[in-house]
Parts: C-alpha cells; sequence; structure tokens
C-alpha cells in the first residue's frame, strides 16, 4: 500500500475524505447505560476527532453538543443538569440538547442575546441498547439505523464496549482476518463457552486447514465468505458481513448467538471497539449473560467505572509466559477480545502498511480497504455513500454447506440472510 493511501484510511477528523464519508452514517456513540435517566451526569463524548458531550435532559430528550461553553470555553462536563438544560458552572449559560443556549444570566431577557448562541450539535438516538448519533450534512442525514441486532427484543441482545489504543482501521481489519483464529486464539476458543463449537462444525473446520478466501462485494459492503472442503463433493462455507463503514455481523456456531461489532474512531490513534452477541429467535440465556458480563467469548473484563480493559497495554495485556510454554494459551495472553487488542495494538498507533507483505488469505482486507476508499472518493464527487439504507442493513451471517458446483448465491441460508424484512414492531424498538 502507498503511504498516502493509508493516509487516507486512517485519518477521520473533519474534513478528511474517510471522515466525510464516516460521517454519513449513523455511529455508535455510547451505550444506553452511560445516560440512565433524566438530568443524570453529562459524558464526554470524543468521536471522529470531535470533542462532545452527552446529556439527557429532564424531559428525557437526548443531547449531543460541544464540549466547550460558547462563552469562554469552559468544559461542560462540569455543568449542572437541570429544567431541560446544561449549565455551564462558570457564568451559567445554559444550552438545551440541541445546543441552543437558553440563558445568559448577566444580560437581559430582553435583548435575545441567548437566541443568537447556539453550540455545534448532533442528533442523538436510542436503539438496541446503544446511542447512535449521526454527524454528517443534515439535509442527508439517512433514516435511523436497522441492523438485525439493533431491532430484536431487549433480552435477545447484549452489547459491550471497549476503548483500543490504535486506529479503527487495524482493529476492524483484525475483526474480518478469521485466519487468525487458526494461531492467535488457539487453545482459547474451544475452552470459551460462547465461543464453542458444535462437533459438526468442528468437524468441518478440521477437515480442511486451508481455507480458501472468496470476498465479495455486496450492496452494504461485502461478503467476506471463507470456503471449506467437505469431503469430495460439497464445500462448507462461511460467511461474514462487512458493512459499511465500520461493521461486521460473523455467523454463530449451531446453538449459540450470532456475533457483532462497530469500530467507531475516537480519533486517529484510538477507537471503541462494540460488541454484540445477539440471537433473532430466543432470549440470551442467563448462563449465557453471565459468560458476557464476566467478559468471555467477544466481550473482555474492563476497569469499573471506564471502558479501559483489565489486560492493557500498560501492564502488557497481563501476559502468561509460562501459560504461553505449557501450551494453555498461544499466545500467552488470556482471553479472546485480549488476545485481539494485544496484537492490535502493537503495530502502534497508526500501521505502517508500506510494509506489508500480503498473502491469499488478505483478500477479504484488500477489498475492504478498497471498498473503503471507492465510497470515499464517490462521496467526495457528491455520490450517495453504499449501506445507508435498510435493505442493505437487514442482512444476516450465515453459514452453508453445498455441492461444489453451486453458486454460494443458492445456498438458501443466503436467501434468508438478504431477505430479512423489518417487523412493524421493529420501527420503535
Amino acid at each position: 500500500m502507498k503511504a498516502e493511501q493509508n493516509e487516507l484510511l486512517t485519518r477521520t477528523g473533519p474534513g478528511t475524505a474517510m471522515g466525510e464519508l464516516f460521517r454519513r452514517y449513523w455511529l455508535p456513540a455510547l451505550l444506553s447505560e452511560e445516560l440512565p435517566e433524566p438530568d443524570c451526569a453529562p459524558v464526554r463524548v470524543q468521536l471522529l476527532s470531535e470533542r462532545l458531550l452527552a446529556f439527557r435532559d429532564s424531559s428525557g430528550r437526548l443531547g449531543l453538543v460541544d464540549e466547550f461553553c460558547a462563552h469562554r470555553g469552559v468544559s461542560l462536563w462540569f455543568g449542572r443538569n437541570e429544567e431541560d438544560g446544561l449549565r455551564c458552572p462558570y457564568h451559567g449559560w445554559k444550552y438545551d440538547v440541541t445546543g441552543q443556549c437558553v440563558d445568559v444570566p448577566s444580560e437581559p431577557v430582553e435583548n435575545g442575546y441567548a437566541a443568537r448562541i447556539k453550540l455545534k450539535s448532533y442528533p442523538l438516538i436510542e436503539r438496541g441498547g446503544v446511542l447512535w448519533t449521526y454527524m454528517g450534512p443534515p439535509e442527508l442525514q439517512p433514516e435511523p439505523p436497522m441492523y438485525e441486532w439493533a431491532t430484536v427484543p431487549d433480552g435477545h441482545r447484549h452489547v459491550s464496549k471497549r476503548r483500543q489504543e490504535c486506529n479503527y482501521l487495524q482493529a476492524m481489519e483484525g475483526g474480518l482476518d478469521s485466519f487468525h483464529s487458526t494461531f492467535l486464539h488457539r487453545m482459547s476458543v474451544g475452552d470459551d463457552p460462547l465461543l464453542k463449537r458444535d462437533a459438526r462444525s468442528a468437524g468441518y473446520l478440521k477437515a480442511d486447514p486451508h481455507p480458501v478466501f472468496v470476498p465479495r462485494e455486496s450492496p452494504g459492503g461485502l461478503y467476506i465468505a471463507t470456503r471449506r472442503k467437505n469431503g469430495d463433493e460439497n464445500y462448507y462455507w462461511r460467511v461474514t458481513q462487512w458493512l459499511m463503514p465500520c461493521f461486521n455481523l460473523f455467523p454463530p456456531y449451531e446453538g449459540n448467538p450470532y456475533g457483532a461489532h462497530a469500530w467507531v474512531p475516537i480519533d486517529d490513534e484510538h477507537s471503541y471497539t462494540f460488541s454484540i452477541d445477539y440471537h433473532p429467535d430466543r432470549r440470551l440465556t442467563s448462563d449465557e449473560l453471565e459468560a458476557m458480563e464476566a467478559g468471555r467469548g467477544i466481550h473482555c473484563r474492563t476497569i469499573p467505572g471506564t471502558f479501559i480493559p483489565v489486560a492493557n497495554k500498560g501492564n502488557d495485556y497481563l501476559i502468561d509466559r509460562q501459560a504461553q510454554k505449557q501450551r494453555r494459551t498461544f499466545c500467552g495472553v488470556m482471553g479472546v477480545a485480549e488476545q485481539d487488542a494485544a496484537v492490535q495494538e502493537s503495530m502502534g498507533p497508526i500501521e505502517d502498511r508500506t510494509r506489508e507483505n500480503l498473502v491469499g488469505t488478505d483478500k477479504g482486507i484488500i477489498m475492504t480497504r478498497q471498498r473503503l476508499m471507492h465510497a470515499a472518493k464517490a462521496v467526495g464527487q457528491g455520490q450517495p455513500p453504499p449501506g445507508i439504507d435498510h435493505a442493505a442493513q437487514r442482512v444476516r451471517a450465515f453459514s452453508a454447506v453445498l455441492p461444489r458446483g453451486a453458486a454460494l448465491e443458492t445456498a438458501p441460508e443466503m436467501q434468508v440472510s438478504v431477505n430479512l424484512r423489518v417487523q412493524p414492531e421493529e420501527d420503535h424498538a
């Protein structure tokens, strides 16, 4: 990859090509639990290199506004959330959820000074246990997100969030690279109750240790398909959905919940990983929820009061060399999410992709980069980005066994995947 391509892909601040692309989508900003009730404490939010503040007012309305008071730049995080607005602690200027200043105590009401002051603000909506924001041109705002995991009933879903000390792209590419599980997660997956494979799927995987990666364009991003030989006549397919600009859906093994991720840039050198387990047809069991809340599967334990993993860069991810030597874990780091973070963050804040040597198993990553660059160019030319419509979002990851001569598109599982419909009751999920 050329240095300028790496620069284009990894920079998401205001005015950058990739930043303008990201701003055309609804993005996860916070978990709903971070603003649990009216007039609760505001929360600092940094997204796409912009410093913002989220709050829920007395009427329950959500706001996402510039963090700093328009008067003399004080952080409104110290403000009082009261009477349908956030009041600056320094001189009492007060703002509503749209960023509109509604009170300047030092100025006479009749001169209308407050009405002339407005902070930058973005819409903030609640869906699927997540607070979402849209940071693009208001006149181009798409319909609210309709990913399947965001519209199932609450008991069918668990969402967690963790901070990563690296650019969003290398974290996302790690999630899209399924071949690394053969090494990085060896000895960890089988011991994890949320990732355990059923006997049939395990047999499919062991039967062919040399999968072929067959990524294809989809309306919303890519089908990243992995194909393995299954006997002399069939192939076993596993298909991950990558959806623009930073979402993926991956299929379960029999009986397990489906999985999903969203990798959201904080700034160019940090990102948030939202991790989701969900099931479209049943509630998550108490054992599943207990494991998820304990940081198993794709989730991880975080330091209380933060989204920083307990095993992190500052403590070398609590690596256990003895466990590595004794083959209790392949890489010495315990936990699947922690293992992912360790290798992704080890590349530095922004990976230098000019030094890479890519191989066949990297086809999905190569096409992801190309898709992002083409979409950013198209948006810069005034075209709409892919994947903002509900039809592109209402898809599902899947696995299938097909005759070797059959096209993947003929799989019944794909027909279900690409024809999910929004149920009327989901419109208000």
